[in-house]
């Protein structure tokens, strides 16, 4: 067993682990990487990217159905899920080798395997022992554990994005991003899907009354969603699935195939941290406003791994691998800025949020005014024949600085970065009006909801 001596040891590939390797191999460090899946982290391989390929899909299905009788005649257009796979790997399979061939051009070792701590500044991986200078865990997300007999007959995310075949049924488990993502790719592929969410409220984290026009949507397109309906148990009958449920819908419902929707975890709970003196919570390590270990100071965390105040989002990641890096080269001297970053649900269309949602500007004192319109009657909505959007625009008395912006509907996924823009710039309502959008775009909206 060999001892080897690194000035940087980062734990995961993806994002965040990927932008500080890099950046601090440029510096001249010695920097190993280490990884127990295939190099490329969640969104390459088993998230974002592959996701929408598949998005894109249901996106053709929709807008051939939605335009149907309105100058379009194509009949029964369909997904083959086996030919859309193998699209969707044109875009994952090449991304381990590709990253290792970077890692090995830049000069970064690498090792494959679960790392384990063994002291504050040593690490082992498989027969290999790695000692650092410093550690930057950067090891992503899993699914959460459900605790619920049978959970081990759920299909992951990760599993979903693999499926040669698509079942003919499908429940999802939990209102999440994930779930409704899926079902609205499932559904126009031809599967009959369920979502059970145990709360009446699912997409916690997007302004309430656009979730429930996307809930109605969603239902009219096939979509069964049963809210306060949590799942108690999984049981395996046959060639079938069981799920037993408590709440408003008490009972079973039977399926081909049950997916874990429920959200994610931090993905440290082997790694020994304890033995490294790195102290952890919910949300994963315990970090300063450096994204250092509030424990162990030659520590630092990013991405999905740490207990920062930014959301799970690769974006978020890659900021976050860019300040750590930074921090550890030159010293603490950069915080992350979490204002302004665009959240997506990639449905069909898409719902969006950046800033506040009303009830918690409220809670922070925020005197504002609400701009909030069906815009089904459009021209960007009619056009498409979309039946169902909606906007929210939270605006401060006295500043006319945006605080908050929410959108369902027509490329709503582009024009959440234009107010994410505008928050973390300091624009005015007055600004956005001013700027001579191209037109007619749906970002030539914008001048119609500030």
């Amino acid at each position: 067993m060999a001892l080897t001596k690194f000035d940087l040891i980062v734990i995961g590939t993806g994002t965040a682990a990927s932008t500080a390797a890099h950046k601090c191999k440029s510096k001249g460090w010695g920097v190993a990487v280490i990884d127990s899946r295939p190099y490329g982290g969640t969104c390459a391989l088993r998230g974002c990217d592959p996701k929408k390929v598949l998005v894109g899909a249901a996106e053709l299905i929709d807008w051939n159905n939605r335009m149907r009788g309105k100058g379009i005649s194509a009949a029964d257009i369909q997904i083959n899920w086996s030919e859309l796979m193998g699209f969707k790997r044109t875009f994952t399979e090449p991304v381990p080798e590709n990253r290792e061939k970077g890692f090995t051009k830049a000069g970064i070792a690498r090792f494959h395997g679960r790392a384990r701590f063994v002291n504050s500044d040593t690490i082992e991986v498989g027969d290999d022992t790695l000692t650092g200078r410093y550690v930057l865990i950067a090891s992503g997300a899993k699914p959460a554990g459900l605790n619920i007999p049978g959970e081990g007959l759920l299909t992951t995310s990760d599993e979903f994005l693999k499926l040669d075949a698509l079942p003919e049924n499908i429940v999802f488990i939990g209102g999440g991003y994930i779930s409704f993502e899926f079902a609205h790719i499932a559904v126009r592929a031809g599967a009959k899907v369920k979502i059970l969410h145990r709360s009446d409220r699912p997409l916690a984290g997007f302004d309430p009354d656009l979730v429930n026009r996307l809930v109605e949507a969603s239902r009219q397109l096939g979509v069964d969603i049963e809210l306060n309906t949590a799942a108690e148990a999984v049981e395996k009958k046959g060639e079938r699935l069981v799920v037993h449920t408590s709440g408003n819908s008490k009972g079973i419902f039977n399926a081909d195939m049950v997916v874990h929707g429920a959200g994610r975890v931090p993905e440290i709970d082997d790694l020994d941290l304890e033995k490294a003196n790195i102290k952890r919570e919910k949300k994963g390590v315990s970090v300063n406003d450096y994204l250092q270990s509030v424990s162990n100071p030659i520590v630092f965390a990013a991405g999905d791994a740490a207990a920062s105040g930014g959301p799970p989002l690769t974006p978020v990641a890659g900021m976050e691998g860019h300040i750590a890096a930074g921090n550890l080269i030159n010293g603490n001297h950069r915080t992350p800025d979490y204002s302004g970053i665009p959240s997506v649900v990639f449905t069909v269309p898409p719902l969006t949020s950046v800033g506040l949602q009303e009830e918690t500007a409220k809670k922070q004192g925020f005197s504002f005014k609400t701009n909030h319109s069906d815009t089904s009657g459009w021209f960007s909505s009619r056009r498409l024949n979309i039946k169902s959007s909606e906007f929210k625009v939270l605006v401060e008395d006295g500043t006319d600085n945006i605080l908050g912006a929410h959108i369902y509907g027509p490329h709503a996924e582009e024009i959440i970065n234009i107010f994410g823009i505008a928050i973390r710039s300091g624009l005015t309502t007055e600004d956005l009006k001013l700027m001579p959008y191209s037109y007619p775009t749906s970002a030539s909206d914008i001048s119609y909801m500030v």
